[in-house]
């Protein structure tokens, strides 16, 4: 979907908010929120429909979506704001304008249809094409992950079942950073990559072993330095990695894309090819 059209430069409330971390917070609290929202839908035979690239949705996909758009259009109006759900039903905007934010209210959807618990909400702030800010949560095992100001690392925390507004409250936040790449590193692959696959991957890119999981947890897991690279070679929507990267690059950590630049967003039909995510 897209709002009217924003301004050249953020609001000052915007702007400000960016500066000193308290964006991250805010949109951590939203994130928070519609993984409350999500998690009475899991693991409880919620319907399921095919969209017409043949992926799945569910009524938590919307039901997530929905309370996002509004919580963001109330907080910072007037940013565009392209949502995963919103493409799916009213087509991509035609372009990405300076200021927007990328809203993937389920990520993992196949899984989370499974029982699987590898399933994420992403909000990411993006300015000129570079993820400025960024929030992963994951609704199963109550965990969050996010950028702080500029240049003040990502920070990790279990929200369990904290009322609103408790994510204001830094004191459970805890600093993460990717670690030195080892002796042997371990990549993470998606799994729908056949094992052949992973393992060529997974070895150009210097790691001996690889382990398959789902969703934009892979981004964050190498933020905390448990893991050390994720290489991709398949299509994702930028949704898909907007707030993912935004987290890993806080920690010290690299996406990059095929041509040795960091990934960026904005392309056309808000489509990535293919890039590496890397820690230290």
């Amino acid at each position: 979907m897209t709002t009217s059209p924003s301004p050249a430069t953020p609001d000052k409330t915007l702007s400000r908010d960016l500066a000193s971390g308290a964006l991250a917070l805010a949109i951590a609290e939203i994130a928070e929120d519609a993984a409350r929202l999500i998690l009475p839908y899991w693991r409880s035979d919620t319907a399921v429909e095919t969209k017409s690239d043949d992926s799945p949705v569910t009524q938590a996909d919307r039901a997530a979506e929905a309370l996002i758009l509004e919580r963001l259009a109330a907080l910072y109006p007037g940013v565009q704001m392209v949502a995963e759900e919103a493409v799916a039903e009213s087509g991509a905007p035609d372009q990405a304008e300076d200021w927007f934010w990328l809203i993937d209210p389920l990520d993992g959807t196949k899984g989370f249809v499974r029982g699987g618990e590898a399933f994420t909400v992403n909000i990411a702030l993006i300015h000129a094409g570079r993820p400025v800010a960024g929030v992963v949560t994951a609704p199963a095992t109550a965990t969050t992950w996010r950028t702080d100001a500029s240049g003040q690392g990502a920070f990790r925390r279990q929200f369990g079942e904290q009322q609103e507004g408790e994510a204001h409250s830094g004191a459970e936040w805890r600093p993460i950073k990717v670690r030195d790449r080892p002796a042997e590193g371990m990549a993470l692959l998606s799994h729908s990559v056949t094992d052949e696959e992973a393992a060529r991957l997974a070895a150009r890119h210097g790691c001996t072993r690889w382990q398959g999981t789902d969703s934009s947890l892979k981004f964050c897991l190498i933020a905390e330095g448990r893991f050390d690279a994720y290489p991709r070679s398949g299509p994702t929507s930028e949704w898909d990695t907007a707030a993912g990267q935004a987290v890993l690059e806080a920690a010290g950590g690299r996406v990059l894309a095929d041509d040795g630049q960091p990934l960026s967003y904005g392309k056309p039909r808000f489509l990535n090819g293919p890039f590496v995510a890397m820690g230290g």
